[in-house]
């Protein structure tokens, strides 16, 4: 007499699947970054990002009047002021990919939750830094120069010197500056800080604008570009990279994650695509800032 064989009762318990994994886990992350990406843009200062394709050339510009006529009297041919839009600098914005993976034996040792999600944020942070490095870059390419002694004074002199480049708009002026320097600045003062995809800033700062907190800056050197000047851009991760490699991605495309059991070598891969860029439409509106320590004899910052 044949007997039907129950293949459950020799099946294996607690394995951790594909389906557990993508699209829950890649879901949750893509929507979580594009948030905080979404939130950066929106304290920049950016309307919108722009689409663009892998290698897009992005570049910054500076505006330089050539000449000054001489005022002429009623009646008499005004004389053309020059003005010429020169390419500071280019690059080509490039997609970057992330890729990591989780052992079988990691995964039985501590759970999914610390072998899998956990390292999955590790290596969100490094995404995050990324973007912040390549941003820095960026502004590291300013033309405009400001020196003066303590931080306030020195960003009071970058905040009269972007009112003199952006006389025509009324400007938002933002500031990078090293946390160094805001502790040389406040002492033991408290201040209220906010926090949008890994970078702390302070709104009102001194009075003269948005101030961003980073220890990716040098003690002594910030910059300060006004809001209006900013702009950025990414790749998109849907369409075609996004069904050829199974990724999960928001309705933004700014972020494409999934994840993949490997059976030849019992592991689970995470893959994480980005493209997103921020950076200066014009170098000559982005002053680099030194800070100079005071003297013993001076009044302090």
């Amino acid at each position: 007499m044949e007997q039907l064989i129950n293949l459950q009762l020799f099946a294996e318990t607690n394995i951790t699947q594909t389906a557990d994994l993508d699209p829950a886990i890649s879901v949750d992350y893509t929507s979580r970054i594009a948030t905080n990406i979404d939130e950066l843009r929106k304290v920049l200062g950016i309307n919108q990002l722009t689409p663009m394709a892998n290698g897009t050339v992005i570049k910054s510009y500076k505006l330089t009047k050539e000449n000054t006529p001489d005022q002429v009297g009623e009646g008499e041919t005004i004389g053309l002021t020059k003005i010429t839009r020169k390419l500071a600098w280019s690059k080509e914005i490039e997609l970057k990919k992330y890729r990591k993976v989780a052992t079988a034996e990691a995964i039985q040792k501590v759970g999914a939750q610390k072998a899998i999600n956990d390292t999955d944020a590790k290596l969100i942070l490094e995404l995050q830094k990324d973007i912040k490095k390549d941003f820095f870059t960026s502004l590291g390419k300013g033309t405009g120069t400001v020196t003066s002694t303590g931080l306030q004074a020195a960003l009071a002199a970058a905040w009269a010197q972007l009112e003199v480049r952006f006389e025509d708009l009324t400007v938002d002026p933002v500031y990078f500056i090293s946390p160094l320097d805001v502790a040389d600045y406040l002492g033991g003062a408290q201040v209220t800080t906010q926090t949008a995809f890994g970078f702390q800033y302070i709104e009102g700062f001194l009075g003269l604008g948005t101030a961003f907190i980073s220890p990716q800056l040098d003690k002594g050197t910030a910059y300060a570009t006004a809001k209006q000047n900013l702009t950025g851009a990414y790749i998109p991760n849907g369409g075609d990279v996004a069904s050829k490699f199974g990724l999960t991605y928001d309705e933004t495309g700014l972020i494409g994650m999934t994840h993949s059991t490997i059976t030849s070598n019992a592991t689970i891969e995470t893959l994480m695509l980005s493209g997103v860029q921020f950076w200066p439409e014009y170098a000559d509106g982005v002053y680099k800032v030194t800070i100079k320590a005071a003297t013993a004899s001076g009044t302090g910052a």
